[in-house]
């Protein structure tokens, strides 16, 4: 990525002032897609980073254009492969995809993990969400039949 397209987006680490604007994005791309907005199911988490992120050894970021946020992208230390983690909540606005922010985001994040000495990297997704799909396929992610949660159909494994 050129210098002045990361100038007009800025990744930073969740904090408490950004719950509703995220969960907001989150709940916008899911009902795009004709998904459910689960907050006491599969989206609960966005209403407790500290728990489920940072104290699990994770990160949570939002990505932000012009001072709105546009994106989420997160991972969190799994108990089950070999050192592994799962990315979650990987969302873009459309507004703001097609401009490979998505596979700029993939790769920071594969470097964060790898850095804090994590060997595998798995991702659950959904069919419908081809760009996503097409993403994590391109960059390596082979496809496992591990899927847990209930509005995800596909799961990727990447080893480091």
């Amino acid at each position: 990525m050129d210098q002045a397209w990361r100038d007009k987006f800025w990744v930073r680490d969740w904090q408490p002032g950004d719950r509703a604007d995220a969960a907001k994005v989150i709940e916008q791309v899911l009902k795009e897609y004709g998904l459910p907005w689960e907050p006491e199911g599969a989206d609960e988490e966005l209403f407790n980073i500290d728990k489920y992120y940072w104290q699990q050894g994770g990160e949570f970021w939002v990505i932000e254009q012009a001072g709105t946020i546009v994106g989420t992208a997160a991972y969190y230390p799994i108990p089950k492969g070999n050192k592994a983690v799962e990315i979650r909540k990987m969302y873009l606005l459309p507004e703001v995809r097609g401009q490979g922010l998505g596979k700029y985001l993939l790769e920071e994040l594969e470097k964060a993990i790898a850095n804090r000495g994590f060997a595998e990297i798995w991702i659950e997704t959904v069919t419908v969400l081809k760009e996503a799909v097409q993403l994590y396929e391109s960059q390596g992610y082979q496809p496992i039949t591990d899927v847990e949660t209930a509005r995800c159909d596909l799961a990727y494994i990447k080893k480091l």
